[in-house]
């Protein structure tokens, strides 16, 4: 076989509809848009939000809430889980806590909550802490850092 006796298979091509080539064609006259209104006309075009007389999808669907596009999304960091995971002598830093696998990103910030009980006065760098994780922290004799969110 070779490339000159390739065809396609049959009823694959079809003819192309020829419109507003006249009535003999089946296709003449209106050319297959009716009679009148913003269709039937040239350069007609629609947002395509028109549902034609059914509600329109963005009037079905229920709306709640809002969520704000500025609000900061904190990675959170237990006290228990520092008591557990560092001594006295070594300063609880942003770094240390994402070596340790606190946090997974380094990018978003980083809060402390006061779960748990803290023994050790550790010196502790993060973004914000919850009121109950500062009184703790300086309760053991430990630090509070505030480090800024960029």
């Amino acid at each position: 076989m070779r490339l000159h006796q390739l065809s396609p298979s049959p009823g694959s091509n079809k003819k192309k509809k020829r419109l507003g080539r006249g009535n003999a064609s089946g296709h003449g006259g209106t050319s297959t848009r009716g009679h009148k209104g913003a269709h039937s006309r040239s350069g007609f075009s629609s947002s395509g939000d028109r549902e034609g007389g059914q509600m329109p999808l963005i009037r079905r669907i229920p709306k709640r809430g809002f969520t704000s596009p500025n609000k900061i999304r904190y990675q959170i960091v237990s006290i228990a889980s520092l008591e557990r995971l560092f001594t006295p002598d070594q300063p609880v830093t942003l770094a240390a806590i994402k070596e340790k696998g606190l946090v997974k990103k380094s990018s978003l910030p980083v809060k402390i909550l006061g779960d748990g009980t803290l023994e050790k006065a550790l010196e502790i760098h993060a973004h914000a802490f919850s009121a109950s994780a500062k009184k703790k922290i300086e309760k053991a004799g430990g630090k509070v850092i505030c480090e800024t969110i960029l």
